[in-house]
């Protein structure tokens, strides 16, 4: 008989959890602080709590998905005693160092705490595309493993329960950041007319080969090799970036986006590193550490 799951937080990530494991058979119990999200869950089968109290009671794992960390503790905080013994999974966007603390909050109660960070929308899941980072006690991610693979492709990094969170946030710094160079360069041509969809069905396959430069720049600062040939040269990348700068501004375009960048190359190549490999920056951005 397969044990029951209980999905704590049912937004639209949540739902789609809960509605995936659903259709694949899994006994589910649904818990929203909303009563009515919960209706089309229990419409496919899920026995829905009125309560968080009620919602854990017996056994099975707890999956939490919820808005913030804030909302988590306000959560779990008062369910701590009657989760002792359990194995809560928490795949609600947390920091690394919030993770931690929650894995350290969960160990004092003997409760088994597993982080996860959801590389999807909620329409990808259970579907090829999505994947899930987890992190923390790997029985806990052997032993709930069947039920993972239904939601996405599942990657355990670890037991240090922020891994997950870490390279999940890390991703993202990528995407948010590509993003917003997307709208800039959108901002400039429309200045011009050039409608964004135009604009963008030129822009990605040119971003989709340019990530083709990521494995060299990786190795590039694992060896710290910024002397290495072939490499473009902060001074080569000080003048272009100069020089979207400029047009950006002759565009009437707000210049936020770009202007940290080349202030990142500038201080390099004005600390005398102008002839290294663009890469280096690297070197100052790890510096705050």
């Amino acid at each position: 008989m397969t044990t029951r799951t209980t999905f704590l937080g049912l937004g639209a990530m949540g739902s789609a959890l809960a509605a995936t494991a659903l259709d694949a058979g899994r006994p589910s119990v649904a818990w929203n602080r909303t009563p009515g999200r919960a209706r089309a869950l229990g419409e496919r089968g899920a026995t829905i709590a009125k309560t968080a109290e009620e919602a854990i009671t017996g056994d099975g794992t707890v999956v939490v998905c919820l808005f913030d960390h804030r909302s988590v503790h306000a959560v779990v905080d008062p369910l701590a005693a009657s989760l002792a013994g359990r194995t809560l999974i928490n795949l609600t966007t947390t920091t690394p160092t919030q993770a931690r603390g929650l894995a350290a909050w969960a160990a004092e109660y003997g409760i088994t705490y597993l982080d996860g960070a959801i590389m999807a929308v909620p329409k990808m899941i259970g579907r090829p595309g999505a994947a899930i980072y987890y992190s923390g006690p790997e029985a806990a991610f052997e032993g709930n493993r069947e039920l993972f693979d239904l939601w996405g492709q599942s990657n355990y990094f670890g037991t240090d329960p922020g891994m997950a969170s870490l390279r999940d946030m890390a991703m993202l710094v990528g995407m948010y950041t590509m993003f917003a160079g997307f709208l800039h360069g959108a901002a400039m041509v429309g200045a011009d007319g050039v409608p964004a969809a135009e604009f963008a069905r030129q822009q990605a396959p040119f971003l989709a080969a340019m990530t083709g430069q990521l494995a060299g720049l990786a190795e590039t600062v694992d060896t710290r090799d910024y002397a290495g040939a072939g490499q473009q040269s902060l001074e080569f990348t000080e003048t272009a970036l100069a020089s979207l700068v400029t047009a950006s501004l002759d565009q009437g375009v707000n210049v936020e986006v770009l202007r940290p960048v080349l202030d990142i190359v500038r201080r390099q190549t004005v600390s005398g590193y102008g002839r290294q490999g663009t890469a280096r920056i690297f070197e100052e951005l790890r510096e705050s550490r």
